[in-house]
């Protein structure tokens, strides 16, 4: 048996993965490592006491063969809500997409008390508070990443890793104990590293969707090619 931050796993970790992790899978609520980042968080709950204003947990089931790694929260979005990708645009397309392609079930209402609920999929960030501008720093990124390397551990059964955007790509690879260009970028582009299949995706952003960069068809083939890569 090996052990993770949330138990005993029957399945070894992969031979080419860093140690297990000391840091737990997810921040504490009040996490005071990111100055810049408690700030913001200070001045969202001055501005907006009844928002949820800290770090925002990962999502969906936690048996997950599927990770899916955005960068960070958005501001009215799950740092509102306290549920990644819920309460703004990029979370229409990702639900709904998740919801098509047997990732999910219920129905996205962008409120974390809907009926939505995901199936052998987890959502998580690279960061996990939402940062001004919804651009961490790098020193943030490398600060939240120990939480990034104890999620995956924490996932006996995980399989394929869909990174949204660049950065969400590097953090992943870097959250592994790799080099963040141990994988090519690109969207569709994908990579066997660590026991893993790393698939990238464009960010399903509203700017990458509205101006066409990143179609529908594009975003639920990136999924389809998941379930393929799992049940394979």
């Amino acid at each position: 048996m090996y052990y993770t931050n949330e138990g005993v796993s029957a399945r070894p970790p992969p031979k080419d993965s860093p140690a297990l992790p000391t840091h737990p899978p997810e921040p504490p609520r009040d996490c005071p490592l990111c100055p810049r980042l408690v700030e913001y968080r200070r001045e969202n709950q001055r501005q907006n006491p009844d928002w949820f204003n800290g770090p925002a947990p990962s999502f969906g089931d936690p048996d997950a063969r599927l990770l899916v790694a955005g960068l960070a929260p958005g501001r009215t979005g799950a740092n509102r809500t306290g549920r990644p990708f819920t309460g703004d645009g990029a979370g229409v397309i990702l639900y709904e997409t998740l919801l098509k392609t047997g990732f999910a079930t219920g129905r996205y209402e962008a409120r974390p008390d809907d009926s939505l609920q995901l199936v052998d999929c987890m959502i998580t960030n690279a960061v996990r508070c939402a940062p001004p501008g919804n651009k961490p720093l790098p020193v943030e990124e490398a600060t939240c990443r120990p939480f990034l390397t104890a999620r995956l551990a924490a996932l006996p059964r995980l399989k394929v890793i869909v990174t949204l955007g660049d950065v969400s790509r590097r953090n992943v690879l870097k959250a592994m104990g790799l080099s963040g260009s141990a994988a090519p970028p690109g969207h569709g582009v994908e990579a066997a590293l660590g026991g893993y299949v790393i698939l990238n995706s464009y960010h399903c952003s509203r700017l990458n969707t509205n101006t066409g960069r990143l179609t529908p068809a594009m975003f639920e083939a990136i999924f389809r090619r998941a379930r393929e890569i799992i049940e394979s």
